[in-house]
């Protein structure tokens, strides 16, 4: 970070799973920045089990001085908990947000809160500026990305992007891992629904001079912003990372997991890169965001009550409900006496746009034997060729 601008954040070791459903084992950073200049702006603020902790850190980084603004990006509670409290402790400070921001400000935090701001209220618009002296926030609204009130800041002087939730990542900030994996399984389960949104902030984000981005989670971006770009791009228009195959399954008694491990070693003698689940015990965002990075699917289930085994329906669920498209599948199904299972998974996947079947489903019959287990091989020549 600049001298002026200073991270006043904290890292979260202590949840276990993010939003209640995601987890997290290296944690997760909330980061809140303040900008020192002729005016001073706090941007954003961190969740309410830090309250302590950041009031202390901003203290540190203001060296005495008053705060001017409190600029509010996004008002999901991880960064918007400790609003009020903030006006609590800098009762002259003036909170910056757009029309929407303030109408959740009063709906998480009541009258109190609207009374104790009074008139310093400032409602910015989109393409609206705040001058702190050198530093200029430019804000550019972004609706839906992945809240209705979410918008951005530029300031044009350090060619800085404040992007909200956007290029966050899991993990503490000082986690020894690589950005991709957990900014991917991020993006994915929390963002992946509203591509077309995003597309619209990147396009925005193409007019402006951007050499460092300072996101809500994770670390600051400062080298190779391309790569980040490119990333978030395909992510948001459904392109795949790359050529793949992921194989989910589920099996209740062992079968159909040996169909997905006949699969994935044909493949293996292939040559073609795979990732293989079992979604009854991997994580099930990890398996979504696998599901995302490769071209290529294939869904291993059991038939269970005439339909399918139900991590498997969950998980299904979960590729619809993020528009999952653009992929080529195949699905692989047992039952020991009525197999519904690829019927199922193919109504299911009806609701998904530009889906392409490699080959018509293998069928396993109780178990295998030499005529599904051939069926297997030709299914990984199949996926090859595709």
């Amino acid at each position: 970070m600049k001298q002026d601008v200073i991270n006043v954040g904290v890292n979260d070791m202590e949840v276990d799973l993010f939003e209640g459903m995601y987890r997290v084992p290296n944690g997760v950073a909330y980061n809140s920045y303040v900008i020192l200049d002729d005016k001073i702006a706090v941007m954003d603020t961190v969740d309410s089990h830090f309250t302590s902790q950041w009031l202390g850190n901003i203290k540190s980084a203001l060296g005495g001085k008053t705060p001017d603004y409190l600029v509010v990006l996004h008002m999901e509670p991880d960064h918007s908990a400790n609003i009020f409290e903030f006006v609590k402790a800098y009762p002259t400070v003036h909170v910056v947000g757009n029309a929407k921001t303030f109408a959740m400000m009063s709906a998480y935090f009541g009258e109190a809160f609207d009374k104790a701001v009074g008139e310093r209220k400032v409602v910015v618009t989109d393409g609206g500026k705040l001058s702190l002296g050198k530093h200029e926030l430019t804000f550019v609204f972004a609706p839906m990305v992945h809240w209705p009130e979410v918008m951005v800041a530029y300031d044009a002087y350090d060619k800085a992007l404040y992007s909200a939730d956007a290029f966050g990542k899991f993990g503490a900030l000082d986690a020894k891992e690589e950005w991709i994996d957990e900014a991917r399984r991020y993006y994915i389960g929390i963002v992946g629904k509203y591509g077309v949104p995003v597309q619209t902030l990147l396009k925005k984000a193409a007019a402006l001079d951007i050499s460092v981005i300072r996101p809500l989670h994770g670390p600051v971006l400062t080298d190779n912003l391309g790569y980040y770009l490119d990333l978030y791009n395909k992510w948001s228009s459904y392109t795949p990372e790359k050529s793949g195959v992921l194989i989910a399954y589920t099996s209740v008694y062992g079968n159909t997991k040996k169909a997905a491990e006949l699969l994935a070693s044909e493949l293996e003698k292939l040559g073609v890169e795979y990732a293989i689940f079992d979604l009854s015990r991997a994580d099930r965002a990890e398996c979504v965001a696998q599901a995302f990075k490769y071209d290529k699917a294939v869904f291993a289930t059991t038939t269970y009550n005439a339909d399918i085994f139900p991590p498997m329906r969950e998980f299904l669920d979960c590729l619809v409900e993020r528009n999952y498209k653009c992929r080529k599948v195949a699905i692989v199904e047992n039952g020991s006496w009525a197999p519904a299972a690829a019927k199922v998974i193919s109504a299911k996947l009806e609701k998904c746009s530009d889906i392409t079947y490699i080959a018509d489903p293998v069928t396993v019959k109780c178990a295998l034997n030499d005529a599904s287990a051939a069926s297997v091989k030709a299914l990984a020549q199949a996926i090859a060729k595709a």
